[in-house]
């Protein structure tokens, strides 16, 4: 098949590209290399460097494409206090570009990455998908609009999306010397320098993780699924 991936240079985007590749599907990836690594590049897939806020130099290439996994975004929180404008722009008309084209050229299916920050602070651990979403950040409110937008080209344009509310992924290619690294790509670094793992506060905070391999599990199951 031929599938697009939009930041597919990335940390989770270029781990589900070699999968993809690993499977004989035929991959196209888009990515402006704001946040991914020309080093996380598969050479095997079709690489345009391009921005998702500019459609008339993305919507061609979803010309003959079976399915899109749309990853490509300004992630983390703290990005999105700084600058909730800019990241806007990207997480939210960008969206909407990916999903135009799609539509318009007769995607089967995009599968959209979505975070667990939608649900913001709740009384009840852990989350359950059914809770009413509370963002209490633009990178979150960002991420909650795009599934809207997403049941919107479902309802009103048929294209089938399947939105995945991420929860902190972890694994190979995650850059610990990232600002905003998760704390188990710090941890491994510091494991690895033979220093004391650093934990602040009291120590008795939880937090959900999921491994790189299982959430590209669940993106091929979203892909391949017959109940949508």
């Amino acid at each position: 098949m031929n599938i697009l991936v939009t930041g597919g240079a990335g940390f989770i985007g270029s781990n589900l590209v070699d999968r993809l590749i690993n499977d004989r599907h035929r991959v196209s990836i888009i990515d402006d290399l704001s946040t991914g690594k020309k080093e996380n590049l598969n050479p095997k897939a079709d690489f345009h460097n391009l921005d998702i806020c500019n459609f008339d130099n993305i919507k061609n290439l979803f010309a003959g494409i079976d399915y899109v996994f749309h990853l490509a975004a300004w992630p983390r929180v703290p990005v999105s206090i700084e600058d909730p404008i800019g990241t806007s722009k990207v997480n939210i008309m960008g969206t909407i570009n990916i999903f135009k084209a799609s539509a318009d050229h007769n995607v089967k299916r995009v599968i959209f990455a979505s975070s667990s920050s939608v649900y913001g602070n709740q009384d009840q651990l852990p989350f359950i998908e059914d809770m009413t979403p509370s963002p209490i950040s633009p990178y979150a409110l960002q991420k909650l609009e795009g599934e809207l937008w997403a049941k919107m080209f479902t309802d009103l344009y048929n294209l089938p999306v399947v939105s995945l509310r991420f929860f902190n992924i972890y694994g190979p290619k995650n850059d610990p010397e990232s600002d905003y690294s998760l704390v188990i790509a710090k941890f491994l670094k510091q494991k690895s320098q033979g220093k004391t793992l650093t934990i602040f506060g009291d120590g008795e905070q939880t937090r959900g993780f999921c491994y790189i391999d299982d959430l590209i599990t669940a993106l091929l199951g979203a892909m391949t699924s017959k109940k949508v």
